[in-house]
């Protein structure tokens, strides 16, 4: 974070800032926490347009815990002009990640915590829109598209020849493509669903907190940069694609309640956890695309590469 960067929230709060420190963050943002002289906040800069995503974080926090938007600048003009950011109320809690990779719960507890983490994503779908498709403006206008099942093969073909040959090879990337196209007409039925997508649904951006009672509270859902109107199965399936490497109890007591949380208008579909892993046929698709290093995708692309051998799975 660049010092005139600091300046510009500082005045804009209307306040010195007196400390900073790196917070981890999403690979299109760099998230700093500052303090002041009575709180702290947390800025966030750079990445799409803060104020779409302020709006769908104040949408959401309607029904699930969301930081409070304080503050959005525009981006500067010019090649040295500040960054866009959005500068948010600190809020205390665990990182998720945190707790699953330490080792200090039980399968018990860690059901029960599963159990929180799904019900707070299964609410994230309370919110609702005309139309499915990506957010315009800070108004959350919904562009009209294509159904994401026709969507899906044309977008998985563009993401393959992106991808990085280092990453995957050739006959993957085609193998890749074949598979989505293959499974894309399973969309069709959930392709009129207009609800809000996190879409970035993964321990990195949950907060959680062990309560007194020994029970568990989720105190933040994080980085909604992504959210778009459209079907909530895709965030179930954000949340278990890598939970292989979680603890024992944790996603079974998530994808329960995931399912016995989905609003009531919402009619749940047998094959739930199946479509949302084609929804997140996007995402992995995408994900390949980044470039040498990137370590999520390097995970994302052991995901390709297994689905490519294995199929989709078709149950939890």
């Amino acid at each position: 974070m660049q010092p005139e960067e600091i300046h510009r929230i500082a005045t804009a709060l209307g306040g010195a800032v007196a400390g900073t420190s790196n917070l981890a963050g999403g690979f299109s943002h760099e998230t700093t926490l500052l303090t002041l002289a009575d709180r702290q906040v947390v800025a966030r800069l750079g990445g799409p347009d803060p104020a779409i995503e302020a709006a769908v974080m104040a949408a959401a926090r309607r029904h699930v815990p969301v930081p409070e938007v304080l503050l959005v600048l525009p981006a500067e003009d010019g090649d040295q002009g500040a960054r866009p950011a959005m500068v948010l109320e600190h809020v205390p809690g665990t990182p998720l990640d945190h707790v699953l990779s330490g080792g200090e719960h039980d399968r018990a507890a860690l059901g029960d915590l599963g159990a929180e983490v799904g019900r707070v994503v299964a609410a994230v779908s309370a919110v609702r829109f005309e139309r499915p498709g990506f957010f315009a403006d800070e108004h959350l206008t919904v562009r009209p598209g294509s159904p994401w099942s026709q969507q899906l093969p044309e977008f998985a073909e563009t993401c393959m020849a992106a991808t990085p040959d280092a990453r995957l090879d050739l006959a993957i990337r085609r193998d890749w493509a074949d598979l989505c196209a293959a499974h894309a007409p399973a969309l069709a039925g959930v392709d009129g669903q207009a609800r809000l997508v996190h879409a970035d649904v993964n321990p990195k951006n949950i907060l959680v907190t062990r309560t007194r009672s020994g029970g568990w509270r989720v105190d933040a859902l994080l980085d909604w940069e992504f959210g778009y109107s459209g079907c909530p199965y895709g965030d179930a399936a954000n949340m278990v694609r890598f939970g292989a490497g979680y603890p024992v109890g944790f996603l079974d007591g998530f994808r329960a309640a995931f399912a016995r949380h989905q609003p009531a208008d919402l009619p749940l579909v047998e094959d739930w956890l199946y479509l949302g892993r084609v929804l997140d046929m996007f995402a992995l698709s995408d994900l390949v695309t980044r470039p040498a290093g990137h370590p999520v995708a390097d995970q994302a692309a052991e995901r390709v590469r297994r689905w490519v051998r294995e199929g989709v799975p078709t149950s939890a």
